[in-house]
């Protein structure tokens, strides 16, 4: 990993997640939103690539230092989670991105996967210093974005086989977003799994579709992150 870990204020209390920064030491900024594993190192690896492409890059700790390899125990975790503490880990997680001296843009872009995918849209709906939001399969059973606040465009990235985000969740989705207004590009990948952008998961991964997420990824960002 070239990164490291960080701590940050959250409503009083500290944060903490792993920071990527790029060679040249500036960039715009983006947030890295984890798997219900936790802060594992394919995320941080994740964050360890935007950075390579030029981007400070934050990946917050929203378990506060637990994980898991197990399904049963990460729905626990997930389940567990309060959201109204998830929100103010985010906006504490945005604010510290952006006072950094090293990111050059004023507002940041937010990406997440599974889990995080859904929080990535959360945190977009909650936050205007969002400016552009990605999402991978995204959700949680126990968060409800408020679309009508959102103002970030929406890349989605969906998968034909995902029996947790079925492709009829991820139209609803896109409709949604278009009946509010919003800017969306959903994508549904045929024959993929869910968490196939996950090179951890050889069951599930699929490189060419996570190759083409993430070119599209870097492009959206560079457009509208600044």
């Amino acid at each position: 990993m070239s990164g490291s870990m960080v701590e940050f204020p959250s409503n009083g209390k500290a944060g903490s997640g792993y920071l990527a920064v790029p060679a040249a030491d500036s960039g715009p900024g983006v947030i890295v939103l984890q798997e219900w594993w936790g802060l594992v190192d394919h995320i941080k690896e994740v964050a360890d690539r935007f950075a390579a492409e030029g981007f400070v890059a934050l990946a917050p700790d929203l378990y506060h230092g637990e994980s898991a390899t197990s399904p049963d125990d990460a729905g626990k975790l997930m389940m567990a989670l309060d959201i109204g503490r998830v929100e103010k880990d985010l906006r504490g997680a945005i604010d510290s991105l952006l006072a950094r001296d090293e990111v050059t843009s004023a507002r940041v872009g937010t990406v997440g996967f599974c889990m995080g995918g859904q929080l990535s849209l959360y945190a977009a709906c909650e936050n205007a210093s969002v400016g552009a939001c990605v999402v991978f399969y995204g959700i949680h059973p126990k968060v409800t974005p408020n679309l009508s606040t959102l103002e970030a465009p929406v890349l989605g990235f969906f998968a034909e086989k995902d029996e947790f985000v079925p492709p009829a969740a991820a139209r609803q989705l896109e409709a949604d977003l278009k009946t509010a207004g919003k800017s969306v590009d959903i994508t549904v990948f045929e024959g993929a799994d869910h968490a196939f952008f996950n090179d951890t998961r050889a069951q599930a991964y699929h490189a060419a579709y996570a190759a083409t997420c993430w070119s599209r990824t870097l492009a959206f960002y560079r457009e509208h992150v600044r």
